[in-house]
């Protein structure tokens, strides 16, 4: 079992910034790809960010390529996303979760383990 919990969210004026963090415990939570996701109101889940087990290899969505960054650091078994240059539609309760291989996926499918969900408002 992977437990995950993050933190970090809130409420930000567009163009600000934050950074979630994802803490993860459990078993070998550290040989895992870790991915964000997020879900606005009234629409389905989206892939944001993934990461592989050692942060060699990332990926991004395009709607926010550029202005967000996921990383990683495995000593502090935690997971980050760094978002920058906020706007209104990145408002969204954002998920982390772990798959139990090393490479990343942009698949909800292919991840086990979900956290709670941490809330992010934009405001315009």
């Amino acid at each position: 079992q992977v437990q995950l919990v993050e933190s970090g969210g809130g409420l930000v004026q567009a163009g600000g910034s934050l950074r979630l963090s994802c803490a993860a415990s459990g078993r070998t939570s550290s040989n895992y790809a870790m991915g964000w996701f997020r879900q606005a109101p009234g629409k389905e889940r989206e892939f944001v960010a993934t990461i592989s087990w050692n942060g060699g290899s990332t990926s991004v969505a395009d709607s926010v390529k550029g202005r967000f960054t996921i990383s990683r650091d495995n000593a502090k078994n935690t997971v980050y996303l760094q978002m920058n240059s906020l706007k209104p539609e990145d408002t969204a309760v954002y998920y982390c979760a772990s798959r139990t291989v090393l490479g990343i996926s942009y698949n909800e499918g292919s991840y086990a383990y979900w956290g709670q969900g941490t809330q992010v408002t934009v405001s315009s």
